[in-house]
C-alpha cells in the first residue's frame, strides 16, 4: 500500500493506493488563502500541517488494515511557495504563494544580478516564482530575511515535518529560479543573486528516490506497522504527469484546475522562456518539461459563481448542450495577472462586448471560452518552442465539464481525452512515485496511462467561428494593458 499526499491551493487530498494502483480509500480537507492587499497571497503552513493530519487521521480510521500496510509515502505541492524558517526550523511568515504578484520589481533585479539566468534557469523571471519573492523580502521584511536560515518549497516544508529531513526533488525545484536545470543542480549564481547560500537550500534527489522515512510518532498514530520510506516526490504538474503516464517525450496533458497548465514531456532540457514557456525537469530522471500556464482557469468560473451568487454546476446547466457559435462576450481571465505569453502579473480580468441583451449563460459561455482562449495562446507559444501539439490529455476539476472541454477542442484545435479518472492528478502521481522509491520497478513498469473515456475533436465550423473571437480577445490585451498604465484623475 502507498500514500500520495497533493498539497494544493484550495485543498489537501490524500489517496490510498493498493499494489494493483487501485484507489481504495481519498480524503480531503479545504485550505483558505488569504489575501492582505490586492495581487497578494498567502498561506500559514501550519493550516497545511493541519490538514494533512486530519486527512491522514481520516484515512487512518475509515481503512485501518490498508493503512498498516503502507510501504511508501509521496507528495505533490503546489509550486514556487515561499517557507521561510529560522535557525529553530519554525516559520517566519506566512508562505508567499505561487499567484502572488507582489515581487513584480523584483523580477528585474533578480534578471539585472544574474544577467544569464533564463539560459541557465529556462524561465524568465516571474513574480510568481520563488526567487523574486526572498528579494522582495529582503526589501521590505529585513529582520525576517536576516533571520531566515532555510526556504522551502511547501511540499518540501510538509517532508520537514514529517521526517526532520530537508530534501526536495528537481522538479519542484525547477519552479524556484534557483536550479540549474540542464545539470539538475543548484545554481550558486542564481542564489547569489537573492543573498542566499547553498546552505539555505534542501538537498537535492530524484521524484523517485528514496527522501527520508517518517517520524515514529505519527506511523503509530496512523496505525502502520512500520515506517514508511517518503519518494523524492514531485511539483503539482510533474505529479500530475506521473499519474496520467506521460513520461515519455511527446506526451502531453491539459490541466484544468484552479490555474491551467499545458505540458510536453521532453527528453533533454528545451528553454524557450523568451515566449513564457516554462522549461523545467520532470520528476523522473534523465526527462524534462515545457509547459505554459494561465493563472485563473476553474478559478475563473468558481470566482463568476461567487459573482453571481449560484452554483457552479448551475450555471453550466444554463448553457445549451452544444455550443454553436461563440458567446458575443469577450472575457479576459486575467483575475490573478497571466504567465504564458504576457508574464504580466499586474493585468487583470474583463468582460467586453456587453449589451441589454446579454444574458447569465452569454457570460458564463465567455467565461469558458475566455480560458479556452488563454489555452489557445499557450499552444501557439509552445508551438514556437519546437513543440506542436496534436492532441491531450484533461484533467482538473473542469476536466468534469464535457461542454469546457468541448469548447476548449474547439478553440486550441487539440483532441482533447478526458480520463476515467481525471481528478486524481497530483495525489496518484505521488503514490507512483511512492511505489517506485519503495521497489525499485522501472518507471514505465509503474507509469501507465490512464484509460480514456472519451475524445472530443475540434467541430471545424465553430472553430473557424472562434478565430474571430480570438482576434479580438487577442486585440484586447494591449488596449486594457494601455488602460490600467493610464494615471487615475
Amino acid at each position: 500500500m502507498f500514500v500520495g499526499i497533493d498539497l494544493g491551493t484550495s485543498a489537501l487530498k490524500a489517496v490510498l493506493v493498493d499494489d494493483s494502483q487501485r484507489v481504495v480509500g481519498s480524503h480531503t480537507y479545504p485550505l483558505r488563502v488569504s489575501s492582505p492587499h490586492p495581487g497578494w497571497n498567502e498561506q500559514a503552513p501550519e493550516d497545511w500541517w493541519t490538514g494533512l493530519l486530519a486527512t491522514m487521521d481520516a484515512l487512518a480510521h475509515a481503512h485501518p488494515r490498508e493503512m498498516a500496510a503502507v510501504k511508501g509515502i509521496g507528495l505533490s505541492g503546489q509550486q514556487h511557495g515561499a517557507v521561510l524558517l529560522g535557525g529553530d526550523g519554525n516559520v517566519l511568515r506566512p508562505c508567499i504563494l505561487w499567484n502572488d504578484v507582489r515581487a513584480a520589481p523584483q523580477c528585474l533585479t533578480f534578471e539585472h544580478r544574474f544577467p544569464q539566468s533564463r539560459e541557465i534557469c529556462g524561465n524568465m523571471a516571474m513574480p510568481g516564482f520563488t526567487a523574486p519573492k526572498l528579494i522582495w523580502v529582503a526589501e521590505h521584511e529585513p529582520d525576517i530575511f536576516r533571520a531566515t536560515r532555510h526556504v522551502l518549497l511547501p511540499k518540501a516544508w510538509l517532508r520537514y515535518r514529517m521526517t526532520g529531513e530537508m530534501i526536495d526533488d528537481m522538479s519542484d525545484a525547477s519552479g524556484s529560479l534557483w536550479l540549474d536545470v540542464g545539470a539538475r543542480q543548484w545554481s550558486d549564481e542564481a542564489l547569489a543573486a537573492t543573498e542566499l547560500p547553498r546552505s539555505a537550500m534542501p538537498e537535492l534527489v530524484e521524484g523517485t528516490a528514496r527522501a527520508g522515512t517518517l517520524h515514529a510518532g505519527l506511523a503509530g498514530r496512523w496505525g502502520m506497522a512500520s515506517r514508511p520510506v517518503l519518494a523524492g516526490s514531485a511539483g503539482d504538474n510533474a505529479a500530475g504527469a506521473v499519474g496520467l503516464g506521460a513520461v515519455t517525450a511527446g506526451s502531453s496533458f491539459l490541466s484544468l484546475g484552479t490555474s491551467g497548465v499545458l505540458w510536453v514531456t521532453t527528453d533533454r532540457f528545451r528553454p524557450h522562456p523568451q515566449g513564457g514557456i516554462h522549461a523545467f525537469c520532470h520528476a523522473v530522471p534523465g526527462m524534462w518539461h515545457q509547459m505554459g500556464v494561465t493563472l485563473s482557469a476553474a478559478s475563473a468560473l468558481a470566482w463568476w459563481a461567487r459573482t453571481t451568487g449560484m452554483a457552479e454546476q448551475a450555471l453550466l446547466a444554463e448553457l445549451p448542450q452544444h455550443i454553436a457559435r461563440p458567446s458575443p462576450v469577450i472575457f479576459l481571465p486575467y483575475l490573478s495577472g497571466e504567465r504564458t505569453p504576457h508574464n504580466d502579473g499586474n493585468i487583470r480580468g474583463v468582460f467586453a462586448g456587453l449589451s441589454h441583451g446579454t444574458s447569465r449563460a452569454d457570460m458564463t459561455q465567455a467565461v469558458l471560452e475566455g480560458v479556452a482562449f488563454s489555452f489557445r495562446d499557450v499552444v501557439d507559444a509552445l508551438a514556437d518552442a519546437g513543440s506542436t501539439l496534436r492532441d491531450a490529455d484533461v484533467i482538473g476539476g473542469g476536466s468534469n465539464s464535457r461542454i469546457w472541454v468541448s469548447i476548449l477542442a474547439s478553440v486550441t484545435g487539440l483532441s482533447l481525452h478526458r480520463l476515467a479518472h481525471g481528478e486524481q492528478g497530483g495525489a496518484f502521481g505521488a503514490a507512483r512515485l511512492a511505489r517506485i522509491a519503495v521497489t525499485g520497478e522501472a518507471v514505465d513498469a509503474v507509469c501507465l496511462p490512464q484509460p480514456r473515456e472519451e475524445t472530443l475533436v475540434p467541430d471545424r465550423e465553430l472553430a473557424a467561428s472562434y478565430a474571430a473571437s480570438l482576434a479580438r480577445y487577442r486585440a484586447l490585451y494591449p488596449a486594457i494593458r494601455g488602460a490600467m498604465d493610464a494615471p487615475v484623475a
